[in-house]
């Protein structure tokens, strides 16, 4: 009989609480189990001391008999100092999904059209103003010439 320490809901609807249990894998998650060897409560802190309790002795028996703990409980054995856990990598874990990637490129694709034409909206506004400043600037410098050659003549 293959044996498993794994977590067995309890509580009310949105209020979850579980029991960690040993049971024959064959058996429903929430059905028959050999023993209880401690409850979690993920509605606390997670510093708090009570949302993870186990009775150590029973826990080590269970793995020492052959009990396969599930992820989740081998986590909370992990943190207790009764059982070394691997560490996982997955580098894809954090990588988006193909619908994701395809909305960023979209949006990077408007962000630099909508760059490109605020470009194009600044340079029209500055090319006339330049053509006409520089129309207006020989004007200017006239005057301001034969101001100075009446003061010198005179």
């Amino acid at each position: 009989m293959a044996i498993a320490i794994r977590l067995a809901r309890g509580g009310a609807k949105k209020r979850p609480y579980y029991r960690i249990v040993v049971s024959d894998v064959r058996s429903p998650r929430d059905g028959k189990y050999l023993e209880q060897v401690g409850i979690y409560n993920p509605l606390l802190a997670k510093d708090d001391e009570k949302r993870v309790q186990l009775t150590e002795d029973r826990v080590r028996y269970w793995l020492g008999v052959g009990a396969q703990p599930t992820d989740r409980v081998a986590r909370f054995l992990d943190a207790a100092g009764i059982l070394e856990r691997a560490a996982k990598n997955n580098p894809k874990k954090a990588e988006p999904g193909e619908k994701a990637k395809e909305r960023a490129e979209e949006k990077a694709e408007k962000a630099r059209e909508a760059e490109e034409a605020a470009k194009a909206a600044e340079e029209e506004a500055n090319a006339p103003a330049e053509e006409a400043a520089a129309e207006e600037a020989p004007a200017e410098e006239a005057p301001a010439e034969e101001a100075s050659e009446e003061k010198t003549e005179g």
